[in-house]
């Protein structure tokens, strides 16, 4: 059986997106799990090997059959024809705002389509885009949008925690305001789901934060654990759902970070990446849950102060691919499964 594609889209030209592409395609153990191809720029590619002193080649492929599949190689769509020498690294331009939401858009279409089994996307700049015309606060909303996908988790994973977050990319203060029981029961609902599915967790134990210091305190310090969180954590529970809480945020992480449960439910955006960063800062991967289509990506930033310098560390990417490829070859297995072909353990 044939390895499954993986569209990998190249990010913001001028953050390290091009380079931690050229140095995870150089690893011979990415083409031992899928075929990947980047969704990007072939000039901005090849500046980047130039830049690693790499002897890479850098082929443009004319559809997903035309690619090169092997070690040495890179296989580009090109979707733009960047001026490469304009391109400085490190210096976001909303002038590239159009080809970085354009690579985007064409690795969706292809999933959609089933030309690719997967998507990984590397950083790109929130206000660049926004500049460009782009009014998107991050990849998971644009995703959400051009799947026409209500219901999606934005999820991240580490070795030893993962979190999934109920409100995403927000003011901290309007945080409380935007936490109601029916989008905290869908988060679990959609996380429970996605894990028994690509992760293979057939009881996933899920943890949901609470929102206030010491859950709440009686009401002491706030009302929204009785009010909205434990409702939703008792409707997954009706459900037959292993939830648990609302529970503390400052004890909860030790106990899932050693195992205690396969995921945190988090109230809000730093809640759960500043425990997830702070354990697997290097290694993290961004999985956006409920869509049609996988899709995986980098758990950092377009990393500007270093960008062209050769120091981006791939290993983010490179958990992102391994884990895009794992969840393609699942989706392939319960496809079979349903057509009676092969029975799942």
């Amino acid at each position: 059986m044939e390895l499954p594609v993986i569209g990998i889209t190249m990010g913001d030209p001028a953050g390290v997106g091009p380079e931690i592409i050229v140095k995870a395609l150089s690893d011979p153990q990415i083409f031992k799990i899928c075929r990947p191809l980047v969704l990007g720029d072939q000039g901005i590619i090849a500046k980047a090997a130039q830049i690693l002193g790499l002897e890479i080649k850098v082929n443009v492929a004319k559809d997903i059959r035309s690619g090169r599949y092997e070690v040495g190689a890179i296989n580009v769509l090109n979707l733009s024809n960047l001026d490469a020498s304009a391109v400085a690294w490190g210096k976001p331009d909303e002038r590239f705002g159009k080809a970085v939401v354009g690579y985007i858009k064409a690795g969706t279409k292809l999933a959609l389509e089933g030309e690719t089994e997967a998507i990984t996307t590397a950083p790109i700049n929130k206000e660049v885009i926004n500049r460009a015309g782009y009014a998107y606060a991050g990849h998971t909303e644009l995703f959400a949008e051009l799947t026409h996908t209500k219901d999606y988790v934005m999820m991240l994973t580490g070795e030893k925690l993962r979190v999934a977050l109920v409100t995403t990319h927000c003011r901290l203060k309007d945080v409380a305001a935007l936490l109601n029981t029916q989008r905290i029961f869908t988060i679990i609902k959609v996380t429970n789901n996605s894990l028994k599915e690509y992760f293979a967790i057939s009881k996933p134990r899920i943890a949901v934060a609470s929102l206030n210091p010491h859950a709440g305190e009686g009401g002491m310090f706030g009302d929204e654990e009785d009010r909205i969180i434990a409702p939703a954590i008792n409707r997954a529970k009706d459900a037959g759902i292993h939830a648990i809480g609302p529970l503390p945020s400052d004890t909860l992480f030790y106990y899932a970070s050693r195992g205690d449960y396969d995921v945190v439910v988090c109230m809000y955006h730093d809640q759960g990446l500043i425990p997830l960063k702070l354990l697997s800062f290097q290694n993290a991967v961004n999985v956006t849950l409920g869509l049609p289509i996988i899709r995986t990506s980098v758990d950092h930033g377009t990393a500007y102060d270093i960008a062209g310098t050769g120091k981006a560390n791939p290993e983010s990417l490179k958990k992102a691919i391994t884990l895009a490829a794992s969840m393609a070859n699942k989706r392939r297995k319960l496809s079979k499964d349903m057509s009676g072909n092969l029975t799942l353990c």
